[in-house]
């Protein structure tokens, strides 16, 4: 178990700052003023299974901060275990809440899943009152919660980000699994209600994640420093003098003979000027990298008679792909990553040279993650369009951060996070099978023949945003739950 500081310098009063954001600051603060004296003497434990890579991750450090400011003790937690099989084990059972066929959990596994989970809550017990609220995030920690809960009655709230919105044998398999740890539990969060099991309907809320709009990965970035994170991470070449210097750790471009180089090698990747879609992502099978590379050399290859526009036609010759993701032995929790990296890249070393050309696989460091956001952040910036191709998608925040950033987005309406946030042809295209490389390089084709679509698609995805997945929302409804909490105990 290890307590993490939220390296976060943003006050709310430099929210506020910004006129599209003060009303939203205004509300929070209000709803802040009723709440946090009935948590007084409290502390609200955020537990996870790492401080780094995944959406939760990115989430917990600015919320942390906020809940501070707002006069709310909040402290952040993660798992430390040198099991490895404690997270190959609950990979799988990630991959199995999201519908992916495999063996089911075994007593050998729960065992191992009971222990590591009984240590962490042993060493967490000499820290936490009776009087204090965790909010556990995820499977891997679950029953460290309901270990506290069942001997210092602390409240105890799962908060679950992943789901499908449907029911299978391996789904069930999941839950059965889960189910002894979560009767424990005072409630839980989903961020879908779809995703809720039947035996947690009446007990489950639902909140959707969000988004913080001042964050390294979605802040505004304005032509020279944009120009500048791109250059100084190796990611475009530069022909100028450079402020700044280079990032200690930068992106890395997977080459022609399977080796790791700067990313502007073999050639410039074209960010500046070239048609680009993109996507950015956990390594992940359910993410659909490689139905997104096939229908791209589909759409490069392809004769396309249905193009008759010469600047249409110039936009797909001139188009390249980029698919991005941490580093994939920096993401502890996330074995199977090193895997599906290494099936993407004998995937891209069969292409021919000429295919290999216009398609660059990045992998972007962690070490400093204020760096690894401004990358992403660049790398979305300077996209036409933005994909989220996953097969299933708890939620998907990445969708929203290139919608905040008036990015249209092409995602799979077969995962239920995304199309809960892109309304198809509002915000951008959903395909309707995600493993279909030759819809998506159609969708692809139609969305660049109009770029007057692409810019409307892009303004109403950032109204949406503000409506729906900015934070401040998102933070209200915590301090509802936490008022609720305080008032039952």
């Amino acid at each position: 178990m290890r307590i993490v500081e939220p390296n976060v310098h943003l006050k709310l009063d430099d929210y506020a700052a910004y006129a599209h954001l003060r009303a939203d600051v205004a509300a929070l603060r209000a709803a802040a003023e009723r709440v946090a004296p009935l948590l007084r003497g409290r502390t609200i434990w955020m537990i996870n299974s790492t401080a780094q890579g995944g959406g939760v991750a990115e989430l917990l450090p600015a919320h942390v901060s906020i809940l501070c400011q707002l006069g709310i003790d909040t402290r952040w937690v993660v798992l430390e275990t040198t099991q490895t099989q404690f997270f190959e084990f609950t990979k799988r059972l990630h991959n199995l809440i999201h519908a992916v066929a495999a063996p089911a959990p075994t007593a050998s596994e729960r065992a191992l899943y009971e222990a590591v989970n009984r240590a962490e809550a042993t060493a967490l017990a000499q820290l936490i009152a009776p009087s204090d609220i965790l909010l556990v995030h995820d499977p891997q920690p679950l029953a460290l919660g309901a270990h506290l809960k069942q001997e210092r009655g602390v409240h105890a709230v799962w908060r679950c980000h992943i789901g499908v919105d449907e029911t299978t044998e391996a789904t069930r398999a999941a839950w059965t699994f889960l189910r002894p740890y979560l009767e424990s539990y005072d409630g839980a969060v989903f961020s879908v209600r779809d995703y809720i099991p039947d035996y947690l309907r009446g007990k489950a809320l639902v909140i959707h994640p969000s988004i913080d709009p001042l964050s390294h990965k979605n802040r505004e970035l304005a032509l020279h420093k944009l120009t500048g994170i791109l250059s100084d991470a190796d990611l475009v070449e530069p022909h100028w003098p450079l402020n700044a210097p280079p990032f200690e750790q930068r992106a890395r471009r997977l080459q022609r003979d399977g080796t790791f180089a700067p990313a502007t090698q073999p050639e410039d990747i074209g960010l500046l000027a070239r048609p680009i879609v993109t996507q950015v992502s956990r390594w992940d099978r359910l993410k659909g990298f490689a139905p997104l590379l096939d229908a791209f050399v589909r759409l490069k290859t392809g004769q396309h008679p249905g193009v008759t526009n010469p600047l249409h036609r110039r936009r797909l010759e001139n188009a390249r792909l980029v698919l991005a993701g941490a580093d994939p032995d920096a993401i502890p929790d996330d074995p199977e990553g090193q895997a599906v990296f290494g099936e993407l890249r004998e995937k891209y070393l069969a292409l021919p040279a000429a295919q290999q050309r216009d398609i660059a696989i990045i992998a972007l460091p962690t070490a400093s993650r204020k760096q690894n956001a401004l990358m992403v952040n660049a790398l979305q910036r300077a996209s036409d369009i933005v994909v989220q191709n996953s097969l299933r998608e708890g939620f998907g925040l990445t969708v929203s951060e290139a919608m905040w950033k008036r990015i249209p987005v092409l995602g799979s309406a077969t995962a239920c996070g995304v199309r809960l946030q892109v309304r198809d042809q509002t915000d951008g295209r959903l395909v309707g099978d995600p493993e279909d490389p030759e819809e998506l390089a159609r969708t692809m084709i139609e969305m660049w023949e109009k770029p007057s679509c692409l810019e409307e698609y892009g303004r109403n995805g950032q109204y949406r945003v503000h409506d729906k997945f900015l934070m401040f929302a998102e933070l209200r409804q915590w301090l509802d739950l936490f008022r609720d909490a305080a008032q039952s105990t």
